[in-house]
C-alpha cells in the first residue's frame, strides 16, 4: 500500500474546485475569497458552460446584447456564459474592440451627459466604495469610455440600463477578469 502525502491531492482538489465553480447555482465568489473582508457577494452567479458555434477563437469575448449574455470562448467549442446588463436606447452599439486596460477597484466619474440626466449623481466615486457603479473590477474597451465592469446594483443585470458599458455581477466580472489578458478581442453584437 502506498501512502500519499497531503500535497498529492492538490491537483485533484484544484480540478474539483474549478468544476464546481462553474456549475449553475454552485458558482460563488465565496469559494475562494480573493477580495478580503470588504467584499460581500450580492447574489449567486448566473454563469454556466455552454456549447459555442465554430468561428470564434478561444480567449475571445463575445457579447450578445439581445440575449443579455457575455461569452468567454473556451477550447473545444465551449464557452462560459455570463448574464449582463446592456446599453439602453441611443447608447446601443456593436462592433469589434479589445481589452485595453484592466483595473481593480476602479474609480468612477460620470460623464457630463449622465450628470445632466441625473443632477444628484456625485462628481466622483472612489474605487472600492460600496456605491461605485463599476463594482470591484473593470476591463476597458479600446479607446472608448466603455467598460466591462461590475455593479453596485445587481438587480439591473439582465436589463437595458447602461450608457454603453457592459454590466456584470461582481462575482462574475471577478471571474472573467482573472481569465482575460490585456489585448483580448471583444466582439459585440445585437
Amino acid at each position: 500500500m502506498r501512502i500519499l502525502g497531503p500535497w498529492s491531492a492538490a491537483p485533484a482538489v484544484a480540478a474539483a474546485a474549478m468544476f464546481f465553480a462553474l456549475l449553475p447555482g454552485q458558482a460563488s465568489a465565496g469559494l475562494f475569497d480573493f477580495f478580503g473582508d470588504s467584499y460581500q457577494p450580492q447574489q449567486v452567479s448566473g454563469r454556466h458552460l455552454v456549447a459555442m458555434p465554430a468561428g470564434y477563437e478561444p480567449g475571445t469575448i463575445l457579447v450578445q446584447f439581445s440575449q443579455r449574455r457575455l461569452y468567454f470562448v473556451l477550447p473545444q467549442q465551449r464557452a462560459i456564459s455570463y448574464p449582463i446588463g446592456a446599453p439602453k436606447g441611443d447608447a446601443r452599439w456593436s462592433g469589434e474592440t479589445y481589452v485595453s486596460d484592466k483595473r481593480v477597484n476602479p474609480t468612477w466619474t460620470p460623464t457630463a451627459e449622465m450628470r445632466r440626466e441625473n443632477p444628484a449623481l456625485p462628481a466622483y466615486v472612489p474605487g472600492g466604495h460600496p456605491q461605485n457603479p463599476l463594482g470591484f473590477r473593470a476591463m476597458y474597451l479600446g479607446q472608448t469610455t466603455y467598460r466591462i465592469h461590475g455593479t453596485d446594483a445587481p438587480w439591473t443585470v439582465g436589463q437595458e440600463v447602461s450608457h454603453g458599458c457592459i454590466r456584470m455581477l461582481n462575482q462574475d466580472v471577478a471571474d472573467l477578469y482573472q481569465r482575460v489578458p490585456i489585448g483580448t478581442r471583444v466582439v459585440v453584437l445585437w
